[in-house]
């Protein structure tokens, strides 16, 4: 999926668009279909769902620190969003490897799917709330560690939320293929 985006409004639409898709495709499977384990898999459907709440969350922490920094520091932003160089050229390395996550957010798989997507729509209001932040404060300024991306700004951490979510689509898509 092309991460050319204007504004961050258009992250934010392209995001909403991702989650709707990605609950159109979960949100009604059976419980065999959510904790089914394809051969040689490590994850179910719900726990990919799981993991993606867990990632989501933490994902909009650091944009929140990242953007309340930037507010501490001045920075004013004109609403563009301004991928970083170095974000991009490391989402189009990994695009098709299978990327290990980090033990922080492996799913428990405690959580069934409704659970995980509810996790999930509170996160996207906390993220909606730091909507005028994105688009006030120049947020590509002050960075934050990614274990595959190095450091990246607020901005790439919001397209990676969809871009995070989209890429487990196409996984969940596979598997439940496999059934």
């Amino acid at each position: 999926k092309s991460m050319k985006y204007e504004t961050i409004a258009e992250v934010y639409e392209a995001n909403d668009k991702i989650h709707e898709n990605l609950k159109s495709i979960v949100s009604n499977l059976t419980e065999e279909q959510a904790d089914f384990l394809p051969e040689g898999g490590k994850w179910t459907v719900a726990q990919i769902v799981e993991h993606i709440a867990k990632v989501n969350d933490g994902m909009t922490k650091i944009s929140a620190k990242l953007l309340s920094k930037a507010q501490t520091e001045g920075k004013k932003s004109d609403g563009k969003v301004k991928l970083s160089e170095a974000f991009l050229q490391g989402v189009a390395k990994v695009a098709e490897q299978k990327l290990e996550a980090p033990e922080i957010v492996h799913p428990e798989g405690t959580q069934t799917i409704a659970e995980s997507l509810k996790a999930i729509d509170q996160n996207r209001q906390n993220l909606e709330n730091l909507r005028l932040l994105f688009e006030t404060v120049e947020g590509t300024e002050v960075k934050f560690p990614h274990p595959a991306f190095g450091e990246i700004n607020a901005h790439d951490w919001l397209a990676l939320i969809g871009g995070h979510e989209f890429r487990h689509i196409k996984q969940i898509q596979k598997i439940l293929a496999q059934q």
